[in-house]
């Protein structure tokens, strides 16, 4: 008998004219220009400052077995790595699953706290989600950005659901979802707004 699969979601907040983050990206300021210090912190508000509104949307960024992020998401390291570092999110990062890093330099693994074990992947996204699928067992596997790496995955048809989190302001310039990517047939399956965020969940419409 066939195991259950799992769906592949990508997940990621985008400004209201779709950049996940502004450019001029730092160590120091990791969502570069975003109209605030650089820490995301106007993006991703609306986790933190209404979470009641959105405590359903927060709870399904936590919904996954396994994680795939580009190597730009997990940190400002280019080129071999040559120094250490292990994400911004410290000790305890929190993912609390296997999460799989695209590279083009190979690196072990690097167990952190909390169950979190970040894989470094040099052989292309098809491998990563064959991997990220053996790793989650059947559970969901959550593709949760940077833009450039959803990109990737939604024009190669790999993702099974989007979810959007659209929040009322505008970048301007920088890493822009769906730049690159062939014209797509989507779906709307899920709208919910609060004061902070437009939450939309679409479903790729595959031929």
């Amino acid at each position: 008998m066939t195991p259950p699969t799992g769906k592949v979601i990508g997940n990621i907040t985008i400004s209201a004219d779709g950049y996940a983050a502004g450019l001029n990206q730092t160590e120091e300021r990791p969502f570069g220009d975003d109209g605030g210090d650089g820490s995301g912190g106007e993006l991703h508000a609306w986790m933190f400052d209404d979470p009641e509104a959105n405590q359903a949307e927060v709870d399904e960024l936590a919904a996954y077995s396994a994680v795939i992020m580009g190597r730009n998401m997990f940190g400002p390291v280019r080129g071999e790595w040559d120094r250490p570092w292990n994400g911004w999110w410290g000790d305890d990062p929190v993912f609390h699953a296997p999460v799989f890093v695209l590279t083009h330099h190979a690196r072990e693994p690097q167990p952190m706290e909390g169950g979190t074990t970040y894989h470094f992947v040099t052989s292309g996204i098809e491998s990563a989600l064959a991997q990220a699928r053996d790793a989650a067992g059947g559970g969901d596997v959550s593709i949760l950005g940077g833009a450039d790496t959803i990109n990737q995955y939604l024009a190669a048809g790999l993702i099974d659901e989007l979810r959007l989190h659209v929040v009322p302001l505008t970048l301007g310039a920088g890493a822009r979802l769906f730049e690159g990517v062939p014209p797509l047939a989507l779906e709307q399956v899920k709208s919910r707004a609060s004061k902070s965020v437009t939450h939309l969940t679409y479903v790729p419409v595959k031929e």
